[in-house]
């Protein structure tokens, strides 16, 4: 009874990361226009760092030079993702970002693949078909047209966070680092890229802060306390009491929340052939997952056999 109220606590605890990241869509939407995309990041990341930093000087363990070398990486190639999505999210409807984006599940099996010579099965790449024709209909709304600029630029982003992953894994995934450390000098490196960003390109930060009415920052300390700080902390917590499968699993939720909070309160209109696209995507996208980790669970046991038969 102990272990299953634990695991359900677990559960719901990203159940709300997935809904926070849903929600991330709708709250940027609010907040950002094409001009102050960049100080609205750096304020995000800025205070996001802040609060990290402040719980890592708790801890009183100092961040190593490979964890300071692999985070700067990192957050490089975060803050590309954080371009793209957003700027793609002031060009296009928060469902569509939500979802698009979703493709990251698709595209970081394959990047995987290419780095390690892992191959994939069939089933994987008529699942990835799948989800790409389900962004086709939702892109293009049942009609042949190509996808606007925010839909193609939320599509750059799920490739980039996918090599985000994937370089994640390749950098740290055998070296004894913290992930509290990893997860402030990434988003250290993204605030002072963004700082340094919005000195020549779009709003100042005063001036985007001076124009946030009390709704706009409150969502703003939404946006960093709980789909920032809230997210990262609970994924460092989880990852210890459960499997990454079923992180995966839970965390897999987020576009189901984005086309929920986009539908049901920005009152969001989808055609037919949308919601279609929207079905599709989830189903290629969680047959997809499910594919990749059945494939990489059954791998380690192959590969032991192989070696016995060799051995023998």
């Amino acid at each position: 009874m102990i272990a299953l109220l634990a695991r359900f606590r677990v559960d719901l605890l990203l159940f709300l990361v997935a809904a926070s990241w849903g929600s991330t869509y709708l709250v940027a939407k609010v907040l950002v226009s094409p001009s102050s995309v960049v100080a609205l990041l750096a304020v995000r990341m800025l205070l996001a760092a802040a609060v990290m930093s402040i719980f890592v000087a708790t801890r009183g363990r100092r961040v190593s030079p490979s964890e300071l070398r692999v985070g700067v990486v990192l957050g490089i190639l975060l803050a590309a993702v954080f371009v793209f999505e957003t700027f793609g999210i002031a060009h296009t409807s928060a469902t569509n970002a939500g979802l698009i984006i979703s493709l990251t599940i698709v595209f970081t099996p394959v990047l995987e693949s290419v780095v390690t010579g892992r191959t994939l099965p069939g089933r994987f790449f008529v699942a990835a078909a799948t989800a790409v024709l389900g962004v086709v209909l939702l892109a293009g709304g049942g009609a042949l047209r190509p996808p606007t600029m925010g839909d193609l630029l939320i599509l750059v982003a799920a490739v980039v966070r996918a090599v985000h992953v994937t370089t994640m894994q390749q950098l740290s995934g055998d070296r004894p680092m913290d992930s509290l450390h990893l997860t402030t000098v990434q988003l250290s490196t993204c605030a002072a890229l963004f700082s340094v960003a919005s000195v020549f390109h779009g709003e100042s930060i005063p001036h985007y802060l001076g124009g946030l009415d009390a709704v706009d920052a409150m969502l703003l300390l939404y946006l960093v306390l709980g789909c920032t700080v809230f997210a990262f902390f609970v994924q460092t917590w989880a990852v210890r009491r459960t499997s990454p499968s079923r992180v995966s699993l839970l965390l897999g939720t987020e576009p189901v929340w984005a086309a929920a909070i986009g539908i049901g309160i920005a009152h969001e209109s989808i055609a037919l052939a949308g919601c279609c696209g929207i079905a599709l995507i989830l189903v290629g996208t969680a047959w997809g997952r499910s594919v990749e980790q059945t494939h990489r669970s059954d791998a380690p046991v192959h590969e032991s056999t192989r070696r016995s038969v060799v051995g023998a």
